[in-house]
């Protein structure tokens, strides 16, 4: 791949770590050249990769109503793998809650839109663009085992599993497939995902009774054929991303996601971080 003239990054790389014998300047220079060429690969994921999974709140063992309803709106933004591009968008969800002896279950649907802004791609290249436009639907389903303290202030959601399956469309998406095979681009071209996992989660409620907060831990993983574990992360000439997945298996990577969830009377908010951030602000019926 070629990018400015330089077409391998290896020996640029080795070319500092052994010419370069002042201690004070080789891991300098090895970090400004690992940042300069690493923004050469264009690497291109879904929109929702790593994006899709989010907080499902439901009613708890202290609740008097064993079913509720949810509707928020919230926020997502992230980098992509090389953290010179960006994303944001808002999303709308609407969920169903329900509580039976020591099991939560929750599902729910969800639409997102919003853009993609590049950065790694300059105005004199070739496929330059500024923002393109992406959306998404979907649906989620969570469910969890729980036990509650001695004190009943708290539940112990021990066990649960978390899955998500989203479509994306747009002129994003459209674009990621039609530099599919073109050198110097690293694509994934899917558009249709199903990601799933496990979680642990604590939640704890104020001696007034009104105020419920938890946080939970999810790891899990996006199953399917990703085309970038032959091309991009398979490939010895290019850096592989910044911040890796937790456990990459070569055929499977599990990555984290953490969240808090707040109760105030008949409102909500989340706040979760893992491949980006994300807040929710909602209402409970």
């Amino acid at each position: 791949m070629m990018c400015n003239g330089i077409d391998d990054k290896g020996s640029v790389l080795n070319y500092v770590f052994y010419k370069v014998d002042d201690m004070k300047f080789r891991w300098p220079l090895i970090f400004i050249c690992f940042a300069v060429l690493e923004s050469c690969s264009h690497v291109y994921t879904p929109a929702l990769y790593h994006h899709d999974i989010a907080y499902q709140p439901k009613p708890s063992s202290f609740d008097t109503a064993k079913t509720a309803s949810y509707i928020s709106g919230g926020y997502f933004a992230s980098t992509n793998v090389n953290l010179n591009d960006f994303e944001e968008a808002g999303e709308v969800n609407f969920s169903r809650g329900y509580i039976f002896k020591h099991l939560n279950l929750a599902f729910g649907t969800f639409g997102m839109l919003g853009d993609y802004e590049n950065s790694a791609i300059s105005p004199d290249q070739p496929n330059y663009f500024n923002t393109k436009f992406f959306g998404a639907v979907g649906g989620r389903v969570s469910a969890n085992l729980y036990s509650n303290s001695e004190s009943e202030r708290s539940e112990y959601r021990y066990l649960g599993i978390e899955a998500a399956y989203s479509h994306e469309f747009g002129n994003y998406a459209m674009f990621r497939q039609s530099i599919v095979n073109k050198p110097g681009y690293y694509v994934d071209p899917r558009t249709d995902l199903f990601t799933a996992g496990l979680t642990t989660e604590i939640l704890v409620r104020s001696q007034s009774k009104v105020i419920q907060q938890s946080f939970r831990l999810f790891f899990g993983t996006t199953f399917g054929y990703n085309s970038l574990y032959d091309s991009y992360y398979n490939n010895k000439d290019v850096s592989t991303n910044t911040f890796p997945q937790l456990l990459n298996l070569g055929f499977i990577d599990i990555y984290p996601k953490a969240s808090y969830y707040i109760k105030f009377k008949n409102y909500f908010g989340t706040a979760e971080i893992g491949g980006g951030i994300f807040v929710r602000f909602g209402r409970i019926f």
